[in-house]
């Protein structure tokens, strides 16, 4: 004699709980931290606590002027940092908004 079993659901409905366009900003959020240099910049400013210049950060990773500069547009466009003018120097900070985003992919 055969007996039937109960048919069971094999995969467990997922939620969708990102809109087209959040997904899209968590790409280039994720596009812009996607190299280490990048990477070592927030590090670094979310530990400094003050702006930063790019004189700053240029020994600290070793790599020149013009290569510190195009990371932090990168990041600057994405909206992780907020630029200052100070007379010919521009100095860069973590955008308020940004620190808990940051904070949370750190910790």
């Amino acid at each position: 004699m055969k007996t039937e079993l109960p048919l069971l659901a094999c995969c467990t409905p997922l939620a969708n709980d990102l809109t087209e366009t959040e997904a899209g900003e968590l790409e280039a959020l994720f596009g812009a931290l996607a190299d280490k240099n990048r990477v070592r910049i927030v590090s670094m400013l979310l530990n400094a606590g003050e702006a930063c210049c790019v004189c700053d950060l240029e020994p600290q990773l070793g790599i020149s002027q013009p290569t510190v500069s195009y990371h932090l547009k990168r990041l600057t466009d994405v909206g992780l940092l907020e630029r200052e003018k100070r007379g010919t120097f521009a100095y860069y900070r973590l955008a308020p908004e940004a620190i808990g985003r940051v904070r949370a992919l750190f910790a």
